[in-house]
């Protein structure tokens, strides 16, 4: 088991959680995130903005779904033909268990 992790933009979760469940990968974990990349930031005019509002999307998938599941993600989460900063990361992680807390069973 794997658990994805992708920060994108906001206005691309729509999108992003279509293509995802079209895809057969309909179980999502979503929440509001805010942060920086190595830009560190941006600046708009006399402006300065630390923290920028993002999306975190969360899914735990089995290892042979993984490259679907990133294309998936980085395809939709795209802006523009090329992409620009500020799209996003997508982060894999191992998941040694998982458990089901309504059962106590182990899941997966």
């Amino acid at each position: 088991m794997l658990m994805v992790k992708a920060i994108i933009r906001p206005e691309r979760v729509a999108s992003v959680l279509s293509e995802l469940c079209d895809a057969g990968f309909p179980a999502v974990t979503k929440y509001e995130v805010a942060g920086r990349g190595k830009q560190r930031g941006i600046k708009v005019g006399e402006i300065y903005y630390d923290e920028i509002p993002k999306e975190m999307l969360m899914m735990v998938i089995n290892d042979e779904d993984k490259d679907d599941v990133i294309k998936t993600i980085a395809k939709n989460a795209k802006t523009g033909e090329k992409g620009a900063f500020g799209d996003g990361k997508i982060f894999v992680s191992p998941v040694i268990e998982a458990y089901t807390v309504s059962s106590g069973t182990k899941s997966l």
